[in-house]
């Protein structure tokens, strides 16, 4: 019988040939991002046609963001609404719509500035002020650092042609703005968030709903209760999604994949930003959250290079020196398929184990905490599990 010293140590081992099993299956579910920014539409994908209310809550210039919203400006469908929401009239924000508005002046475009405050949640009283301005059945809501192709709102909209689609939701590819924090940062992104929503969306999850993207009918918005039910809620795109899914409806996740900018040049303000995320999802998925832990690979990578270095059981050594061995270049082969450039690959590529590393000390504090930091405004984390929630 083996002794409890002898039951941990093959439990370790376990974990490590988790850890390298799920890096496998994620080097596998993530599409390379090349081919993704060379992405050509579906010749076969049926067209909505229905106009589009955009929804854009904005709070400061943030960098390139003139260029962000530009993109939506830009788009191919045929009947479309802009509508831009800052809380105040001294809101830099201000005069970049101001100048989309002289650039673009085919387009129609509307600054909302209404201070009204209508729940803990700033970006949902926005959206709630921008909401009353909306003119067309279709909405879509995006997140101010979004970049998106010219056939974007076709994309999205698209599967709303369908009446048992609820809402629609992308993935996104972040690209750093700025030094090395920026480039740590869209490594949490490219290679920990959007592999994890690959490998549950392959395995039949549809329980998630992201900023980056809601495209949703009027309709469905004011039968759920409009953003109003949203004004509390820090993951108030999930449950934008979510409150869909209760009366009966699929969610879908587009074959769009829009461009986000990681601005954050700082540790402190990274820091904040991912813990915040670490928390949403706590809030969301409680046990979900509890075992991210075995998604953090290089730390287990070291720790099942460092158990077969000491030595063992001949087979005991064989798993592990295989699965340590099987791990790295399946931890490679993600960064690899999350790099854009080839001179990013390498790049980056010495920053991939910190990037881990970092993640298992972000998840151990944000498993700890009542709070979080959103735009200078401090939020509640209250614990709020959806029936059937397996993520955000």
């Amino acid at each position: 019988m083996l002794s409890p010293a002898s039951l941990w140590d093959w439990l370790l081992v376990a974990l490590c040939c988790v850890a390298t099993a799920y890096i496998v299956i994620a080097a596998l579910a993530l599409p390379s991002a090349r081919k993704l920014a060379n992405r050509t539409p579906s010749m076969g994908m049926r067209r909505c046609g229905e106009p589009v209310s955009v929804l854009k809550p904005l709070c400061g210039a943030e960098p390139r963001l003139y260029e962000n919203l530009a993109t939506f400006c830009e788009q191919t469908h045929a009947c479309y609404q802009l509508l831009f929401g800052v809380s105040s009239s001294a809101d830099p924000a201000i005069a970049v719509v101001r100048r989309l508005q002289a650039a673009f002046p085919e387009r129609d475009i509307e600054l909302v500035v209404d201070a009204r405050v209508h729940g803990h949640n700033l970006k949902v009283s926005n959206l709630i002020n921008l909401a009353a301005r909306a003119k067309y059945p279709l909405i879509v809501l995006a997140d101010s650092d979004i970049a998106v192709a010219p056939d974007y709102l076709e994309a999205v909209t698209a599967p709303l042609a369908d009446p048992q689609v609820g809402i629609v939701t992308c993935l996104y590819h972040a690209q750093s703005v700025g030094g090395f924090w920026t480039r740590i940062g869209a490594q949490f992104i490219n290679e920990w968030f959007a592999p994890s929503v690959r490998i549950a969306h392959a395995g039949g999850s549809r329980s998630f709903g992201f900023g980056a993207t809601l495209a949703l009918r009027g309709q469905v918005l004011a039968e759920i209760g409009g953003f109003a039910v949203l004004k509390d809620c820090l993951a108030d795109d999930y449950w934008l999604a979510e409150y869909t899914r209760q009366r009966g409806m699929a969610t879908v996740l587009s074959e769009v994949v829009v461009a986000t900018d990681v601005i954050e040049a700082d540790f402190g303000s990274l820091w904040l930003r991912e813990t915040r995320w670490l928390r949403t999802i706590r809030s969301i998925n409680p046990l979900g959250f509890a075992f991210l832990f075995i998604t953090f690979t290089s730390p287990w990578l070291l720790a099942g290079a460092l158990l077969a270095a000491h030595g063992g059981a001949p087979l005991r050594e064989a798993v592990l020196v295989a699965s340590t061995a099987l791990g790295v270049l399946a931890r490679a082969r993600l960064h690899a398929r999350a790099s854009r450039r080839r001179g990013e690959f390498w790049r980056d590529l010495p920053l991939v184990p910190l990037r881990d590393a970092l993640l298992a000390a972000q998840w151990f504090v944000a498993a700890f905490g009542s709070h979080v930091v959103w735009r200078g405004a401090r939020m509640p984390v209250v614990v709020r599990v959806a029936e059937g929630s397996d993520g955000p």
